[in-house]
């Protein structure tokens, strides 16, 4: 167990502290200013995962995203993305990426930040992909990474396999997942304490695996945590049981992955896109209660939480807004 005497105080995600980690957005800025995402996900049985990362990166500010599928499926995925184009993963069967070329073309593409792993088929040819893509390092320094669902159960099926990875990245496992990755570092379950109901616990084992594994842990739940292996710990304010629905994570996934797009160092982004997803989510259920809430209700109201944050920023700075929603607009203060 934990020693309590040395566990961490969490920095509170409020509208401040988000609000101040907000990208700047130039005037005169163009679609390739504003990152280019590429998203691995998605496979036939998981089609919504991928939309959902793909709809949530576009709405989070993301100038550019490309969604990355088996070539099998990718007149399915192009039929159903608007915004997003595709690309054609090399396949070895049906649905089943061949991973030697199937990294060759990811790192031929030309991205700021990845997301991987959401709706992925579970199967050795993905354990390897997500590897080989996660063990990229060198300089310049690769583009760092969201690592998500199938992907962090391929990583949490070898022991040591923190060790293997070379690219910045941003880890976001739900409970279930945390504990396995856990496991796999040689902590007994159990050991963190109750991971669902113990905000301490929460907080200390979080930033126990992030300095570990020396990447940023996003552990969801109520009352969000991130951690930085630097030991920097935040957690978010919302606790919201409307959340509880399929393909929320996905949206989470496509909003941080779009922030770190846009430039954000991990952690940063990590903390905002907590915090755009967390209030997206208090936005709709103030209209459908504690049940009913879709994971595609959300990638629009993670652009509105966005533009809120940016009004409490002007208004911070005392600068002035032209057009729709200037200070002078009463609605720019609700």
């Amino acid at each position: 167990m934990t020693d309590a005497s040395a566990r961490p105080v969490p920095e509170l995600i409020d509208d401040r502290v988000a609000a101040a980690l907000l990208p700047e957005r130039p005037a005169r800025g163009h679609k390739g200013t504003f990152g280019k995402l590429l998203v691995i996900a998605g496979s036939l049985d998981y089609a919504g995962a991928a939309l959902l990362v793909c709809r949530a990166a576009g709405r989070a500010g993301a100038g550019l995203v490309t969604l990355a599928v088996p070539e099998s499926l990718q007149p399915l995925f192009a039929a159903k993305v608007e915004e997003a184009t595709t690309m054609a993963l090399p396949e070895d069967d049906v649905e089943e990426v061949d991973p030697e070329p199937a990294l060759a073309k990811v790192l031929d593409h030309d991205h700021d930040a990845l997301v991987i792993g959401p709706g992925l088929r579970a199967a050795l040819a993905t354990g390897s992909l997500v590897r080989g893509i996660l063990a990229i390092g060198g300089d310049p320094d690769p583009a760092p990474a969201v690592v998500d669902a199938e992907a962090l159960r391929s990583l949490a099926s070898e022991d040591g396999w923190w060790e293997g990875i070379r690219r910045r990245s941003v880890l976001t496992p739900h409970t279930g997942e945390f504990m396995r990755l856990r496991a796999a570092s040689g902590i007994e379950p159990g050991a963190d304490g109750d991971l669902i109901a113990d905000d301490d616990a929460r907080g200390a084992a979080a930033s126990a695996a992030a300095r570990a594994w020396g990447q940023v842990v996003v552990l969801k739940g109520a009352r969000t945590v991130v951690a930085s292996p630097d030991g920097a710990l935040a957690v978010a304010p919302f606790e919201n049981p409307a959340l509880a629905s399929g393909g929320t994570g996905d949206v989470l996934a496509g909003t941080i992955g779009a922030l770190l797009a846009q430039g954000l160092a991990p952690y940063d982004a990590a903390r905002l896109g907590v915090h755009l997803h967390g209030a997206a989510g208090e936005a709709v259920r103030r209209h459908v209660g504690d049940s009913g809430l879709l994971a595609s209700d959300l990638p629009f109201e993670v652009a509105l939480a966005r533009r809120r944050l940016h009004d409490l920023a002007e208004r911070r700075r005392g600068g002035r807004q032209l057009g729709f929603g200037s200070r002078d607009d009463p609605a720019a203060a609700r």
